[in-house]
């Protein structure tokens, strides 16, 4: 059993490093991607669609894969909007380890309300959810509405476009690095 385990820890790394590799982008496909999942996002959402329209930065993450076995991880490629244009291309990596089975892919848009939590990030070293800004990660409601105390947070996230089953749904502990393109 032990045996098993291990041979499923090595499998499961040995694909998590290949991830990003594979997954590098251009930034003509980061941005094509970018601009789907926003759609993706608006037609889900009317508030999402006004939340966005009034932040000072999005930080879009089109496709994020997660994978996990007890240990897991996650990889996606983004880009930082400001006033529509991209103002840069990040990555998002996390690893975790307990109770997780599985594999998806998501799509994740982090909102910046303030200047105050958008310089934050810009200035940052590798941002890190949940220790240098809390996520507040919005639910819908009826009609694709959010939770109104949600809506007054500095840094909103949203979570969308689920394919494949994993259990465990959070952006905290997520490191959001700049990248070249």
């Amino acid at each position: 059993m032990l045996r098993k385990l291990q041979l499923t820890f090595l499998l499961l790394l040995s694909v998590m490093l290949m991830i990003p590799s594979a997954q590098a982008a251009s930034r003509q496909e980061i941005n094509a991607k970018v601009q789907e999942a926003l759609s993706q996002l608006y037609k889900s959402s009317s508030s999402g669609k006004r939340l966005t329209q009034k932040a000072v930065g999005v930080l879009v993450f089109p496709e994020v894969i997660k994978a996990g076995f007890g240990i897991g991880g996650e990889y996606g490629e983004g880009a930082l909007l400001r006033g529509g244009k991209t103002q840069g291309y990040y990555n998002l990596v996390s690893a975790s380890l307990g109770l997780q089975f599985g594999a998806q892919m998501k799509s994740e848009v982090i909102l910046f309300m303030t200047q105050k939590a958008m310089n934050k990030f810009l200035y940052s070293d590798g941002w890190e959810a949940g220790v240098d800004g809390s996520v507040a990660v919005a639910t819908f409601g009826a009609g694709g509405e959010i939770d109104s105390h949600t809506a007054q947070q500095p840094i909103i996230g949203f979570i969308f476009s689920n394919k494949g089953l994993m259990y465990n749904l959070t952006i905290e502990g997520a490191k959001i690095s700049k990248i070249d393109r």
